[in-house]
């Protein structure tokens, strides 16, 4: 009996010290947090993805199942605010095939923290000076000369064409929309985290579809 008692008390023991060390961890990160403008200093400057990332997209293949969708990002953000964002989308995880580049350019909304963990924030982009298009694919071109004719011109890769504010049906975008995403900051380690796209593939374009988790994330470039 003594015997029992006195390995109850040690797991005791281990439980609390344990809890107290997490509550002491989570103390130091909650101190040590960056403020909204710590975070805006710190994203001034070229990022770039470590590798090409894995997303899932609103597409369904044969079976039902969530389509991948693959890129990689270049993210340029300027101190009063302006961002431009380049993506090369591709059509296998290694970055081999690739698709086509979109180039989309603004400003920003900062909108205060985001829980996920301690100094990241919401941001909205808002790409209300530049979204364009340029196919690197004849498949992809040939796709888009099937569903996006009307006010462009015939589409062929290494051209590109502006879709900011037009109709342009293959991103479900209307005439004189103006494209943004409610997404997240987070920079830990020299590294710059957004958000994990939704695993049903919905956009960030609604407030209310803010991303609950980090994606991999870019690194300075030098």
């Amino acid at each position: 009996m003594v015997k029992k008692k006195l390995i109850l008390a040690v797991i005791a023991i281990g439980i609390i010290g344990n809890a107290s060390a997490q509550i002491e961890k989570t103390t130091n990160q909650n101190q040590n947090k960056m403020t909204t403008e710590q975070v805006k200093k710190s994203s001034v400057g070229e990022w770039v993805s470590i590798a090409p990332e894995v997303r899932p997209s609103i597409a369904k293949d044969a079976g039902g199942g969530i389509k991948p969708f693959y890129l990689t990002r270049t993210f340029n953000y300027s101190a009063d605010g302006k961002f431009t964002l380049v993506m090369i989308n591709s059509a296998d995880p290694y970055g081999k095939v690739p698709l086509v580049k979109i180039v989309l350019s603004g400003h920003t909304e900062w909108q205060g923290e985001h829980p996920i963990a301690p100094g990241a924030q919401k941001i909205h982009y808002i790409a209300d000076v530049a979204y364009d298009i340029t196919p690197l694919n004849q498949g992809f071109a040939d796709v888009m000369n099937n569903f996006a004719t009307t006010g462009y011109s015939k589409w062929a890769v290494g051209e590109t064409q502006s879709i900011l504010k037009k109709s342009f049906p293959p991103f479900g975008l209307t005439e004189g929309q103006i494209y943004g995403e409610y997404d997240l900051i987070y920079i830990d380690h020299g590294l710059m985290f957004w958000g994990a796209r939704h695993v049903d593939g919905r956009s960030f374009e609604k407030e209310e579809n803010h991303p609950d988790n980090l994606q991999i994330p870019m690194v300075r470039k030098d």
